[in-house]
């Protein structure tokens, strides 16, 4: 008998547990956790709700394209910003759709995740994940290699997560139920799902529902896929809403070493005291509603800064606009030396004299300063000396 295959003898898992799946959840250690998680909720909210349609639609774009790509990522297959952003722009009406070119990656992963959104007042079926592990393999392949789509596995063989080592036997990190027994489980799991609504925190059923769904992995392929789109329907439940503003699926690609480590140490035991797994999940729900508050109130900002800056100066020019606008979104760091001339010439693509000229009228508006002499000549924005904008570190 193989090394990997003793282990996986001394090794007992969450489902082989006699109580399964009856899981232990601590309330009152995750009562902290809960009401931090539900304020953030609620100030992102309640912000997203005075914000004009126009970055309403920006911010619920931001958030489908996060969490598309991330979920993707975290499964190791990359997504093209661009396509993902087009994709996403159609299907909230925000582009013409004649004039995209469509990825078939990309329009499956927001397939499913639009599924899981819209559809979230509707019972839960065994169709409704067949349908949505269909989408993500059109082809009928993962990669190279044909898998079963639509359908739970069936394979004989067991269902494992492993680290292929050379030269040396595989480390076995789980080994889920055997196929004979994933329709039994996932009927379990779907009667838990549609009747534990008004009965269980939705943070917490979110969490129990991604971590159950994955304890199972009744698919050949796709389950880390699915069964986040099946926690962002738990999400859109709690919340009852359609409307997408933060990503889960990012925060977990942000801390996937926690990810992967919490999903290991809950399920790779016989211990359904899941409290653990719960505060880690409850935590990236928190962060997520954060990062959309912080990214709303950016965009407040410079509301307020353009807003301010045309009362005060109508003459500018698009070209000028363009200018400022992108010493305000690099912010400090990444114009450390300010807009130069040549800069400003290849961003606007206008002569440079043209360019010299714009840079040396804001500068007399008060809307630039001057900074270095020579070559060493820049422009930075005047509040501060430095560019003030809120994404720190991008160009």
């Amino acid at each position: 008998m193989g090394e990997a295959q003793m282990g996986m003898m001394r090794t007992m898992h969450l489902w082989q547990s006699p109580q399964w799946p009856t899981f232990q959840v601590d309330l009152a250690a995750l009562q902290s956790a809960l009401s931090a998680a539900r304020y953030a909720q609620g100030r992102a909210m309640g912000l997203a709700s005075h914000l004009q349609l126009m970055d309403l639609g920006a911010l619920q774009l931001q958030g489908w394209a996060d969490e598309a790509i991330a979920t993707a990522q975290i499964e190791g297959e990359v997504l093209q910003l661009g396509s993902v952003r087009a994709s996403a722009a159609r299907r909230l009406g925000l582009a013409d759709a004649r004039a995209l070119e469509r990825d078939a990656r990309t329009e499956a992963t927001l397939d499913v995740l639009q599924a899981a959104i819209g559809q979230s007042q509707r019972p839960l079926t065994h169709e409704t994940l067949y349908g949505w592990q269909a989408a993500l393999f059109p082809t009928g392949r993962s990669g190279m290699q044909t898998i079963r789509t639509g359908a739970y596995r069936e394979h004989a063989e067991p269902m494992q997560i492993v680290t292929p080592r050379l030269g040396k036997p595989d480390i076995v990190h789980y080994q889920a139920p055997d196929s004979a027994d994933v329709h039994a489980q996932m009927e379990r799991l779907i009667a838990w799902f549609n009747h534990s609504q008004d009965q269980t925190d939705g943070l917490v059923r979110a969490a129990l529902a991604h971590l159950w769904f994955e304890t199972i992995h009744p698919f050949e392929d796709g389950n880390g896929r699915v069964g986040r789109a099946l926690a962002e329907m738990a999400l859109a439940q709690d919340l009852k809403t359609h409307q997408r503003l933060w990503s889960l699926s990012q925060q977990m690609w942000l801390d996937r070493a926690g990810y992967y480590a919490q999903l290991e140490r809950a399920t790779g035991r016989a211990d359904l005291n899941v409290t653990p797994w719960v505060l880690w999940f409850v935590g990236c729900v928190h962060k997520a509603a954060d990062a959309t508050w912080q990214h709303m109130q950016a965009a407040n900002q410079k509301t307020r800064f353009w807003a301010e800056l045309r009362a005060k100066r109508p003459q500018i020019t698009p070209t000028q606009a363009k200018a400022i606008n992108k010493l305000y979104d690099a912010g400090p760091e990444s114009f450390a030396s300010g807009m130069r001339t040549e800069k400003y010439v290849n961003l606007c693509g206008v002569s440079r004299a043209t360019a010299y000229r714009e840079l040396t009228a804001l500068c007399e508006m008060g809307v630039l300063v001057q900074t270095g002499v020579g070559r060493g000549t820049g422009y930075v924005l005047a509040e501060t000396g430095t560019p003030p904008g809120p994404q720190a570190g991008s160009q």
